[in-house]
């Protein structure tokens, strides 16, 4: 740690130096942060409030994704909203690697469970006689114990070799977070292989698991051939819902991380997609999409005016 020693704090540009532009921006990530934990938590309630739900695999999954999507936007979220009322935004050393460290411990986890989640619905179409004693209790604690393990082992090899960087001026980051190619711009050291280790363990992690759960929902559509139209319009309308939160999580992850180790104008933009629109947009699309969260959601918010009534 004493190489680092010189830095002890990192000056975040933000989103903008405009004043007037950031008022704007507070305003707007304030309302997206708010409406993505109350909407991520409501869903949580609602499952957790329903023992029939709980007692599915697909709704025990989406528990986690939604608490995951909570805790993510929770990283960032709050210091981001807080920074657009001052001119100087700044955060310590400490404070950048622990954004980082638990800023990939919530998505690696996620990426597991948004893989859980698609094996689950591998199995519900195309081995359905099978499916209560493959995806049983055991089965599902396992899969969001390696989900948490996956999770802690990419975050962990990540900041292990961004520790190791010295840092001995400037400190500005031009991201409104600690985010690795800016930081990486700013050690006092040549970064070429630390960058190529982010590629390898951030990007090609990403297109891994993107590239599998793609093959598996080919499989699932060509074991659909076999279905009668009823049954093809429940499972892909099943599927569609989960193709959606995968490609919205996905797709920027990849940009972010599987390229060469270069910093674009518009990695703020997608950065804001990544961190803030896709925890909000997961909630809203099993909301709108699937009848059993919808009809659990109304029956938790019923219960709570009829509570609040009698009180």
């Amino acid at each position: 740690m004493k190489n680092q020693s010189f830095v002890t704090e990192f000056v975040l540009l933000g989103v903008s130096q405009n004043p007037d532009v950031q008022k704007i921006v507070f305003v707007i990530f304030l309302l997206f942060y708010i409406a993505t934990i109350c909407g991520n938590l409501l869903i949580v309630a609602a499952i957790i409030s329903n023992p029939a739900l709980m007692g599915s695999p697909m709704y025990f999954f989406l528990v986690f994704l939604s608490f995951l999507d909570a805790c993510f936007i929770s990283v960032i979220g709050p210091k981001m909203i807080i920074d657009c009322l001052y001119e100087k935004k700044t955060i310590s050393y400490g404070g950048c690697m622990m954004q980082i460290f638990t800023g990939h411990l919530f998505a690696g986890a996620e990426m597991i469970v948004l893989t859980s989640m698609a094996y689950d619905r591998y199995v519900a179409i195309c081995k359905p006689l099978h499916y209560t004693s493959i995806m049983n209790s055991r089965l599902c604690g396992i899969l969001i114990g390696v989900a948490w393990a996956g999770g802690f082992l990419h975050s962990s090899i990540q900041i292990l070799f961004i520790l190791q960087l010295p840092f001995c001026g400037p400190n500005v980051i031009d991201h409104f977070v600690c985010e690795l190619y800016p930081l990486l711009k700013l050690a006092c050291t040549d970064t070429y292989a630390f960058g190529l280790m982010i590629v390898a363990n951030s990007g090609f992690f990403c297109i891994l698991i993107f590239f599998m759960l793609l093959v598996s929902y080919g499989v699932i559509l060509f074991s659909l051939r076999n279905y009668s139209t009823e049954g093809k319009r429940k499972a892909l309308s099943t599927c569609g819902t989960h193709v959606a939160v995968v490609v919205l999580f996905f797709l920027p992850c990849i940009f972010e991380y599987a390229r060469p180790p270069v910093s674009f104008s518009f990695d703020k933009i997608v950065e804001m997609f990544y961190t803030i629109l896709t925890p909000l947009l997961n909630p809203l699309i099993y909301a709108f999409r699937n009848t059993e969260v919808k009809n659990a959601i109304s029956k938790l918010c019923s219960r709570l005016i009829f509570v609040s009534i009698e009180k």
